[in-house]
């Protein structure tokens, strides 16, 4: 980390979570019962911004988004100033409503199933000098395939996301990127623009499957390696993060690899699963701004999702570092794959990625 710069901008969809927890998911036409209910913040920039608020980490939070003009665009104006992260990039539009997401919980195994209203986020941009101003150290994008301005290709083939990363990247800040599991049809076309503005690629095991066009199994440690570096020779600069539930893996440009093994929580510690991904990638963008070893990096991700695992909502349940690390001590982890070998799932997700480009 440059010693000039600290903090992190991050920027992309704001979004309120209408959390809902149900008995079970309903068939097509079926009644299930909502247990418990609440609001929350949502989308990955304001996800991770709460959570390394909560997390205490000591250095400037920077939102830049757009909401709207209404109850809940000014709820999360003042939420994020309550929590100390900076609010002077989030514009605010008269002709959307601020964003939402209905997210419908299961109660016994914290799968969740997203019901999305786009609104404000789709007229996202952000101003080039406003970048180029910016002291802070990493510069955050998420979600691509959430940001309708962001995700269109203009005449001379870049998209709009793979401009503003530049932008970013010229200012001197390092670049972050996170995906969404959507259907998109041009998934991997937008994902391939922005790779080579892109130092530190976030996804899970879904996202990556639709980046390779191969499928990607979350239980096998050496198959998530072979795909992060399938996906790594496509044009990120620095890393490539998988995560799934049993684990995570990194693959670095200078060679490093690092597996980590998600933690063993009991049953009764787990009350939702909504922005443990975001947790996730709070605790690694921690680790990259603190320029720790990417297997550190790892490990704290790890443990800022589990910790998130505690509450419903996404951010509620994190905690000052030390403490979300020290869960790590507490429960243990989950056994993650066997010895197979990475070589061959290596060859075999790189050419699929061949066959397809």
């Amino acid at each position: 980390m440059s010693s000039k710069r600290r903090g992190i901008f991050a920027a992309g969809n704001f979004i309120v979570d209408h959390v809902k927890i149900i008995d079970s998911f309903p068939e097509q036409d079926t009644l299930v019962h909502i247990l418990s209910e609440c609001h929350s913040n949502g989308g990955g920039p304001y996800n991770i911004l709460k959570d390394l608020a909560a997390m205490q980490v000591g250095y400037p939070l920077h939102a830049c988004g757009m909401v709207g003009d209404d109850a809940d665009g000014r709820w999360i104006i003042r939420d994020c100033s309550a929590h100390g992260i900076d609010v002077g990039q989030l514009r605010i539009s008269s002709c959307q409503p601020t964003s939402y997401t209905d997210a419908m919980t299961v109660r016994d195994s914290g799968r969740r199933t997203f019901f999305h209203q786009r609104g404000a986020n789709d007229l996202f941009a952000v101003d080039e000098q406003e970048i180029r101003a910016s002291k802070a150290c990493i510069f955050y994008l998420g979600y691509l395939m959430l940001l309708a301005g962001l995700d269109t290709f203009d005449d001379s083939g870049r998209s709009g996301a793979s401009r503003l990363l530049e932008a970013a990247s010229s200012a001197g800040m390092i670049t972050a990127v996170d995906l969404v599991s959507v259907d998109h049809s041009s998934y991997r076309e937008l994902v391939l623009a922005s790779l080579h503005y892109t130092d530190h690629l976030l996804l899970n095991e879904l996202e990556a499957s639709k980046v390779l066009d191969a499928s990607l199994s979350a239980d096998s440690p050496e198959q998530m390696m072979s795909a992060a570096m399938a996906i790594l020779k496509l044009g990120v600069r620095c890393t490539v993060t998988i995560h799934s539930s049993r684990g995570a893996v990194c693959a670095s440009s200078n060679g490093e690899t690092a597996t980590q093994a998600a933690l063993r929580l009991p049953p009764d510690f787990i009350a939702g699963a909504t922005g443990a991904g975001d947790a996730f990638a709070a605790g690694f963008l921690h680790g990259i701004h603190e320029n720790l070893a990417i297997g550190r990096c790892l490990h704290i991700a790890t443990c800022t999702a589990a910790a998130s695992l505690g509450d419903p909502s996404p951010s509620a349940g994190l905690r000052p570092v030390d403490e979300c690390v020290e869960l790590a001590e507490r429960f243990g982890f989950v056994p993650f794959g066997s010895e197979n070998s990475v070589r061959q799932s290596l060859q075999g997700l790189i050419s699929g990625s061949q066959r397809t480009a």
